[in-house]
């Protein structure tokens, strides 16, 4: 029974794979994969005086490379609630919460929800998009850097600003 699920698993996650890859704009897959439950804000709507506190969904590896100035990693796959609620104590405090395009965030902007936080925002395209408006990124060192980790090849389509830095 349990080799019967992982391969109707393993099944699903190939038809969804190729799903994405056949997807040509990064507006394409955010419509596929996202219910919009974490209101969008867009790359343009942002200016230097907003008063957002940025947390990075991605994982370390690509917060490494780049990642929005001042922006707080929060991780994605280890994702704690405490981390959180010890850095932003007040919950109306406008976040916006950030991965590559915007699909990851979704899923952690909803459970910033659920704890309570009352202005969360996804921006919409990640970092992706907001490298590709032109906007600066930093290192870990917090030097402005062209690199952004698009995790794959196939999602490195979705940069058309930069550096595309990935592994396989």
């Amino acid at each position: 029974m349990k080799n019967n699920m992982r391969v109707q698993l393993i099944i699903i996650s190939f038809f969804f794979s190729i799903a994405i890859a056949a997807q040509s704009t990064i507006p394409k897959v955010l419509k596929l994969l996202n219910k919009e439950s974490v209101p969008y804000v867009m790359v343009d709507a942002l200016n230097e005086t907003d008063k957002f506190v940025f947390l990075d969904a991605r994982e370390l590896n690509e917060y490494n490379v780049s990642h929005i100035k001042n922006a707080v990693f929060i991780g994605y796959d280890h994702f704690e609630n405490e981390k959180v609620t010890t850095i932003i104590k007040d919950k109306n405090t406008p976040i916006v919460v950030y991965c590559s395009i915007g699909v990851r965030s979704e899923n952690i902007g909803e459970k910033l929800q659920k704890l309570g936080y009352t202005k969360v925002f996804n921006l919409y395209g990640g970092i992706f998009e907001y490298k590709n408006k032109g906007r600066k990124v930093v290192n870990n060192q917090n030097k402005q850097t062209d690199s952004v980790h698009t995790f794959n090849k196939k999602w490195s389509k979705y940069l058309t600003k930069g550096k595309k830095i990935y592994e396989n």
